[in-house]
């Protein structure tokens, strides 16, 4: 039995800058637990720092299988960059979310989350900052949200959703080199 979820607003877990934060453990893949369980290990606070640091930070949790967490890496990353940036670091947090929903199940979810970052970064293909990889990111996207989509259709014809498992590709190389 799950212990009960804190009533107090005022005795809510919060980060440095005050911000209510989720006590609830999490699995891997961001989905929420009952409260006495045994979570997986979140991405440390306070973000990673620089944007190298950041892109470094998400592309190894990519490649360990983690987009959720990686997602929370790349978001915190937009949120602290200058407005100029934005949307670079939401479609890249875009993407990793795409991941993350195809992990769980969702292809039609996970397909229209990655377009929807390939849209975002596109922006940025003339003058990348950072060394991202928008060309690279794009090619990828397109492969997934293709094969995405139809493995949605594949499996919703069968009658079926999809389920948990790996994306049909592996995770993208967010830089150059």
């Amino acid at each position: 039995m799950s212990a009960d979820p804190p009533r107090d607003r005022g005795d809510r877990d919060r980060d440095a800058r005050g911000r209510p934060r989720n006590a609830r453990p999490r699995d891997a893949l961001g989905r929420p637990l009952g409260y006495d369980a045994q979570g997986a290990e979140p991405v440390l606070d306070p973000p990673a720092g620089t944007p190298a640091d950041s892109l470094r930070q998400a592309q190894l949790l990519l490649d360990a299988g983690r987009p959720f967490q990686a997602h929370e890496v790349l978001e915190d990353a937009w949120k602290a960059a200058p407005a100029a940036e934005r949307e670079l670091w939401r479609g890249l947090a875009q993407l990793a979310v795409g991941l993350t929903h195809a992990a769980r199940g969702n292809l039609a979810g996970a397909a229209a989350l990655i377009s929807r970052g390939a849209g975002n970064i596109s922006g940025y293909s003339d003058r990348p900052p950072h060394g991202v990889d928008v060309a690279g990111l794009q090619a990828w996207a397109a492969a997934a949200s293709g094969a995405l989509a139809a493995a949605a259709s594949g499996a919703l014809a069968a009658g079926g959703s999809g389920g948990e498992g790996e994306p049909p590709l592996g995770p993208p190389r967010l830089t150059l080199g």
